[in-house]
């Protein structure tokens, strides 16, 4: 049944301001229509063309055969080599169908046995139009090591292990979280020691400590194989393959397995933005032309990432990257993903050089990608459809309309957008400006500036405020004296002081005013010092920043435990009042002078003093629900490092007389550098 057209109107609806652009989001809609309608007719559905992984690539038959089958028009020859034909180039000839797809299929072995062994090295040998012969990685390998010590380049592996060493899922999915609060990690970096972590210790060691900070969500990064550790995952060269430097996709499956049992939804970081330029161990260049997987020419090279381009024009393309998508959802239980550099995808500048002031005229026309726009509108429909529970997250810096409305309806589909202003905000006041100069009508209007009706993810920083080059929200407030007293056995100095509640109070306002979801970079919760910064050249590759120092939170003199218990205390009650599901909160007052904020969401009352010195007595907020309140949470208790003023529980009466545009007031003591949360008990 043909997809059916997009009715204008129900673009209008959505916002009237994208009037003017209707007919550019109908005619991307009209090729998204013709895509899909072309998947279904010739292919099946989206069910069947996002199997390419069963298709393509090596995979092995119910009676021990192994078939090999890759997608290279231009070569005139192609041959299967590795260890278990001693690399010989003419023993295992492959032949060629009408659409430049290469096959060769091994029977088993006289016992039964694959013909190939399991983790033995294999690679296509070719031969291009020129005569020269080239050999290259297989493009849907699932499994890739390196090996240092003899060269840079991966070799790839055929994984078939035996079904006794198969890992076997126990755990169903957890059921869509509807408050996403997102641990976004690393598993390399995820220990204490000067080495690469293993997925296993992530497992081990990691995921009790997510569980238990109250995170519902973790969002791997840099899984997809790259050859760069540096890179932070975004120089992909095999996108079927599992990371090998962590351990083996056993391990992986394992960790994902862990995770879903104990109630944690796991997101991978997809990047389909960009490929690395790589020839022997990525897709570059893989039949000898630089058009395969890729625009030809200057269009299929992004200028600062130096990387390639995918052509999301290609039906072949199409088909590797949506398969892509399927199989990390299937291989390894995956429930969704963060599609990374988004903004580089949906517009051809890709944001090199672009301001994005917020005005239409700057989303749509010629600026647009629609090819890229269109993969991305196929890529959510696609996995919306065959896993209705999927969540997949955008990052976006440019505010694109539509970005998370559904396609039916003219968007493109995702759930959640990053809220990448709000961490740009925080560090440019710490950077810049003290204490009184910070502006709360800028803080609020940059926190609540999301489109209505499509969910952001709010954060104070991610992975990208913490990269060399940056510092940590905890090391911008105290790095003076963050090796000097963060000691109990130190005294409280004014730095630490601050440092402590402006901490705990940025997280606070950010997470429940700022969006429908929050993320945490790992180890940022409890104040992780310094920076990220992964071994190369110019560190004298160096592990001293690529790592976590879980050390100094798990001792207890040191004062980083205050600022992990608060973390957790905020998420607890984020779990049981469900402020992110909820409405956007009412902002009823910013005052500039008391530095005072108050704002209502979720039928809580959060109270903020931002001034340096100035505690209120008796201070007057309004609130809609009349009735006896108390506070649910303080920044100032002493086991999140205050100093006991502004106290939990408490018994606060309203006032039945208008107040900030509310229909009651209470008055409560407001310490200096304190936020309060107030809930209704009756």
């Amino acid at each position: 049944m043909p997809t059916p057209p997009l009715d204008p109107k129900t673009v209008v609806e959505i916002d009237g301001y994208l009037e003017p652009d209707v007919p550019n989001i109908v005619k991307r809609y009209d090729l998204f229509r013709q895509w899909k309608d072309t998947i279904e007719q010739h292919e099946g559905g989206y069910d069947n063309f996002t199997k390419g992984y069963l298709n393509f690539g090596l995979n092995v038959g119910k009676n021990g055969e192994i078939v090999y089958k890759e997608w290279a028009p231009n070569v005139k020859e192609a041959t299967l080599i590795g260890e278990f034909n001693n690399w010989n180039r003419t023993s295992h000839p492959m032949s060629k169908n009408e659409f430049g797809v290469w096959e060769i299929t091994i029977p088993p072995t006289s016992d039964g046995a694959c013909a190939i062994p399991h983790d033995s090295k294999i690679k296509i040998s070719m031969v291009t139009p020129s005569g020269a012969r080239i050999e290259r990685l297989p493009v849907w390998i699932k499994r890739v090591t390196q090996d240092l010590s003899v060269s840079p380049v991966y070799d790839a592996r055929f994984w078939n292990p035996p079904e006794s060493e198969k890992y076997k899922f126990k755990n169903s999915r957890p059921s869509q979280p509807k408050d996403a609060r997102i641990y976004e990690a690393h598993v390399g970096i995820s220990t204490s020691e000067g080495r690469v972590g293993t997925y296993k210790e992530f497992t081990q060691n990691i995921l009790p400590r997510i569980k238990k900070l109250g995170y519902n969500i973790i969002q791997l990064m840099a899984v997809m194989e790259h050859a760069y550790y540096a890179s932070f995952g975004y120089q992909v060269t095999n996108f079927f393959a599992a990371s090998s430097r962590y351990g083996s996709p056993e391990d992986l499956k394992e960790l994902i397995d862990t995770a879903h049992g104990m109630g944690l939804t796991v997101l991978l970081d997809i990047v389909h933005s960009h490929a690395c330029k790589n020839v022997l161990d990525g897709l570059n260049e893989f039949d000898g032309t630089d058009h395969l997987y890729f625009h030809e020419g200057q269009k299929g090279r992004h200028e600062l990432w130096d990387s390639r381009l995918f052509n999301y024009g290609s039906h072949e393309v199409m088909r590797f990257l949506m398969s892509n998508l399927r199989f990390w959802v299937e291989e390894y239980q995956f429930d969704g993903f963060r599609f990374d550099g988004v903004t580089s995808m949906m517009y051809k500048h890709h944001g090199i050089g672009a301001g994005f002031s917020g005005g239409y005229h700057e989303y749509f026309g010629d600026s647009a990608d629609l090819e890229a726009i269109v993969y991305l509108m196929l890529a959510n429909d696609a996995m919306h459809t065959l896993y209705p529970p999927v969540i997949t997250i955008a990052e976006d810096v440019s505010g694109m309309p539509l970005l998370c409305t559904p396609t039916d309806k003219g968007g493109i589909g995702f759930d959640y957008r990053l809220s990448m202003a709000i961490p740009d905000m925080w560090i440019k006041l710490l950077k810049h400006k003290t204490d009184d100069e910070w502006d709360l009508a800028n803080i609020v209007h940059t926190l609540i500036n999301r489109r209505h009706g499509e969910k952001s993810i709010a954060y104070c920083e991610s992975h990208d405020q913490a990269l060399v080059g940056d510092k940590t929200i905890a090391f911008w407030l105290m790095d003076k004296e963050m090796y000097t007293h963060m000691s109990d056995l130190t005294e409280m100095t004014p730095v630490i002081a601050r440092g402590l509640a402006l901490h705990k109070m940025i997280r606070l306002v950010t997470h429940s005013l700022g969006g429908e979801g929050y993320l945490n970079f790992e180890g940022n919760e409890f104040g992780h010092p310094e920076w990220l910064d992964f071994p190369r050249a110019g560190n004298g590759n160096s592990f001293q920043y690529a790592r976590r120092q879980w050390n100094i939170v798990d001792d207890p003199i040191l004062r980083y435990k205050y600022l992990n218990e608060f973390d957790a205390a905020m998420n607890q009650l984020e779990e049981e009042k469900g402020w992110l599901s909820a409405p956007q909160a009412y902002v009823s007052l910013k005052h500039e002078v008391d530095k005072v904020l108050v704002y209502e969401r979720a039928g809580l009352l959060f109270v903020f003093n931002f001034h340096s010195n100035q505690s209120f007595t008796d201070y007057r907020v309004g609130v809609e629900m009349p009735g006896q309140y108390t506070v649910a949470l303080t920044t100032d208790e002493p086991r999140f490092g205050g100093f006991d003023n502004g106290k939990p529980g408490g018994e606060y009466f309203t006032t039945p007389l208008e107040w900030n545009g509310r229909k009651n007031f209470l008055q409560v003591y407001i310490p200096s550098r304190t936020a309060l949360v107030l809930a209704l008990v009756k």
